[in-house]
């Protein structure tokens, strides 16, 4: 089971995050207004970092849907995962994967209506998606760390009509398994995406608390393998 921690800011974060144990880091670029948004030119230092670690890999986590800027914006920095957090359609996806050899997350964001993106579910794994991440949407349509818990009903349906392996977001604690114990079963779960609870309530990224998180999840399975 993967874990991924969001919101990194500094190689004091990078470097904590790999000793509690984390194995993806989220580096925001794109993310207007976002507590962790980086700029471009900040990214190449903190993906370094994470690839001087025994097992950290960078993410780039983004609203953008320009696949050029996105091109660029990974080569430069050396990151070869990127999460599409946004509403970007399945071209985009299409043209990043014809155009280098990336490893895309596509989010599903899931409400109080269901998931928005379900009817286009087979075309972005037609597209070439490698793993899908769900998502809690919030009434007011806010999207990205927020902290709120996704349903789990709604979890399981979508991963029952997925065919690729999927994170999960949305409200996780290091208490919280037990809630998702038939979502953590499902035979393509691949880990847990988290940001709200790996910080302290002045939002600085905090070792025990991704520790606890991480020990939370892995209950049963402390390899921290996946593709």
């Amino acid at each position: 089971m993967l874990v991924k921690i969001c919101g990194a800011t500094s190689a004091g974060d990078v470097e904590l995050l790999d000793a509690a144990g984390a194995d993806l880091v989220g580096l925001w670029h794109g993310v207007p207004g976002g507590h962790a948004e980086l700029p471009a030119g900040d990214l190449p230092a903190l993906a370094g970092a994470a690839h001087r670690t025994a097992r950290l890999r960078p993410v780039l986590v983004t609203f953008l849907a320009d696949v050029k800027a996105l091109r660029e914006t990974t080569a430069a920095a050396r990151v070869r995962w990127v999460q599409l957090h946004g509403y970007q359609p399945p071209g985009t996806v299409r043209a990043l994967k014809d155009a280098a050899d990336l490893t895309v997350i596509k989010v599903l964001h899931l409400g109080a209506d269901g998931c928005v993106e379900r009817p286009l579910i087979a075309a972005y794994e037609r597209a070439g998606t490698d793993v899908f991440l769900l998502d809690s949407v919030t009434g007011d349509g806010r999207i990205g760390s927020t902290a709120r818990p996704v349903d789990r009903g709604a979890v399981i349906e979508i991963a029952d009509r997925v065919s690729r392996p999927f994170l999960l977001a949305g409200g996780i604690t290091a208490g919280n398994r037990d809630d998702y114990r038939a979502v953590a079963d499902h035979p393509l779960f691949l880990g847990i995406d988290v940001d709200t609870a790996a910080r302290d309530p002045g939002g600085r990224l905090r070792a025990d608390r991704v520790t606890a998180v991480r020990r939370g999840w892995r209950a049963t399975d402390d390899t921290g393998t996946g593709p």
